[in-house]
């Protein structure tokens, strides 16, 4: 999803948990949004239904760009 709002662009990715695997291939995929939209920070979303899941807010570094990951 690409948020324009005032005048700047917020690139973010909405993702169900389907394990560690699938999670690094959503923010390798964060990460090629963002060099299409020449950006140097994103967000991405994680919904997690496990009930043990680890809810939090951490940032990420994907070569030159910083995540912002939520996982609720």
């Amino acid at each position: 999803m690409v948020v324009d709002y005032n005048g700047e662009q917020f690139v973010i990715e909405l993702k169900i948990w389907r394990g560690s695997a699938y999670h690094k291939k959503g923010e390798q995929q964060l990460a090629q949004y963002l060099e299409h939209y020449h950006l140097k920070k994103g967000y991405l979303l994680s919904f997690n239904f496990n009930k043990k899941k680890a809810s939090g807010i951490r940032h990420v570094q994907v070569g030159e760009k910083l995540l912002i990951e939520a996982i609720v």
